[in-house]
């Protein structure tokens, strides 16, 4: 939705259609999922969502269960489809497009009836009713996923339903939503003067962008490097923001403090949430020497707050984000949080439209943990050392090959164990490297990255031969899901 320039919002299927109605959409649309409609605790919605006057788009399980609900039928037929398919389609959502298309398919169940007055507008040779709808009931249905690469028109039909089906405007531009950022910031934050943490990543420079954007010298900005950070980071953090920016930056050293609090703490969860807990007291402190600062801005993103277990029962915790999850409950200062309904990939527009430098930009996302949930196991200064190293050789040789901006996140993880290795002729028992390379749009899902052996094998060479504790190198072959982009 948000491609086709269309806010949107992810809220829980058990939403009542009241609040639905509060938030005044021009559509809904019943997204996919991996149950069958009639299993029991099968997830449902509030039936009266229907007669909210406004189109509603059913994709895989959500149109199955726009069926059950509105008197078609669903059933286990025997036939499955998984991966691409041939179907014919018709109908408003096919407006421009061939009637014949290749679309992505992953369903056991079908629907065997559509609703009442619906018209069936697809199908394939396995499944007669891949697609209907009932205009003047608001109801469109599609048995395929739209919304992956695989369906080469996905996004056409999309655009077709948004548009053509739910008269919505492709209004929502980076421009748009720096004017309404800015207006929200202004709104929030009165005359009250504001701390901004300041990682040097895209997250944090566009938050702080924005909120200058909006009260000017009201904010300072603050820069703490907790010890975590990769090689040289530091000076280059300060050394572009103050060349960019003409913002008040406090550079802050608080590696020691931060390292105390990780001593021995091997738990990934904890880890998160102790670095988040001492970010908020080194920013307190700090707003304290200030004068009354109440107003910290975070550079959270919409990701963050799913993966950190949503709003509303929207998602399952898959990890608690320090910014998010890992925040102290008596924390004084009040958030302010300009990303938090954006994507990475938003961000960056947002940050082009600013007037950020191209190197800040694209600069791969890097967690607030920073090297601390790459090592796996207790953080130690040894550990960082290593890891470091290791992680500036990796950057390094992927700049080299021009493959920096093809990936979405290019690291190297240091796990807390030892393997047995023989170099200069003599038994070693030295730390694995693992390489971790993956493509992605939005993090939410991503695959690992096919880089050439020839660079592998350079990379591994560098990194045995130049770092005398590390003695094998290994590579991250997983995708997410199953696994995350992080080890930790």
């Amino acid at each position: 939705m948000r491609d086709a320039r269309v806010y949107s919002e992810l809220v829980g299927h058990e939403a009542p259609a009241a609040s639905l109605r509060a938030r005044n959409p021009v559509a809904l649309i019943l997204s996919g999922g991996p149950a069958s409609v009639y299993a029991e605790h099968a997830p449902g919605v509030d039936p009266e969502i229907f007669d909210l006057g406004v189109p509603v788009l059913g994709i895989c399980y959500g149109m199955h269960l726009m069926a059950q609900e509105l008197g078609g039928s669903v059933e286990r037929t025997g036939v499955s489809e998984f991966g691409k398919t041939d179907i014919r389609f018709g109908g408003a959502l096919a407006t421009g497009l061939p009637d014949e298309q290749v679309v992505w398919m992953s369903h056991r169940d079908s629907v065997t009836a559509p609703p009442a007055g619906a018209i069936v507008t697809g199908g394939s040779e396995s499944t007669p009713i891949a697609a209907f709808e009932a205009p003047e009931r608001n109801l469109y249905g599609i048995q395929f996923h739209p919304e992956v690469v695989h369906t080469p028109h996905g996004q056409d039909v999309l655009k077709n339903f948004l548009y053509g089906v739910a008269g919505a405007r492709p209004t929502w531009t980076p421009a748009a939503v720096i004017e309404e950022q800015v207006e929200r910031i202004r709104a929030q934050v009165g005359r009250e003067r504001v701390l901004c943490a300041l990682s040097g990543g895209v997250d944090s420079a566009v938050a702080a962008l924005l909120v200058h954007k909006a009260v000017g010298d009201q904010l300072t900005c603050v820069f703490v490097d907790h010890g975590l950070l990769r090689k040289d980071e530091a000076v280059q953090v300060v050394e572009t923001f103050e060349g960019h920016f003409h913002v008040p930056l406090v550079h802050i050293d608080a590696s020691a403090r931060f390292l105390a609090r990780l001593d021995g703490i091997t738990d990934p969860e904890e880890k998160r949430r102790r670095v988040g807990e001492e970010f908020i007291r080194v920013f307190e402190e700090e707003a304290a020497r200030l004068g009354r600062t109440p107003f910290l801005v975070q550079g959270t993103l919409y990701s963050d707050v799913i993966e950190s277990g949503g709003t509303e029962g929207v998602a399952a915790k898959i990890k608690s984000h320090h910014n998010v999850g890992g925040l102290p409950e008596d924390m004084t200062m009040e958030l302010v949080e300009p990303l938090r309904s954006l994507f990475k990939d938003e961000v960056r527009r947002v940050g082009e439209e600013l007037g950020l430098p191209e190197a800040m930009v694209w600069r791969h996302p890097f967690p607030g943990p920073g090297l601390g949930i790459r090592i796996i196991g207790e953080v130690t200064r040894e550990r960082l050392e290593i890891l470091r190293e290791a992680d500036a050789i990796l950057l390094e040789e992927i700049r080299r090959a021009g493959l920096y901006r093809e990936l979405w996140q290019c690291f190297a993880v240091l796990p807390g164990i030892r393997s047995v290795g023989v170099q200069g002729d003599e038994r070693t028992y030295g730390y694995p490297i693992v390489i971790r390379a993956v493509t992605s749009e939005d993090a939410m899902t991503a695959d690992w990255a096919r880089l050439p052996y020839d660079l592998l094998e350079t990379i591994s060479s560098r990194i045995v031969n130049e770092i005398p504790a590390v003695n094998r190198v290994a590579l991250d072959l997983s995708s997410k899901p199953p696994a995350t982009i992080e080890w930790e």
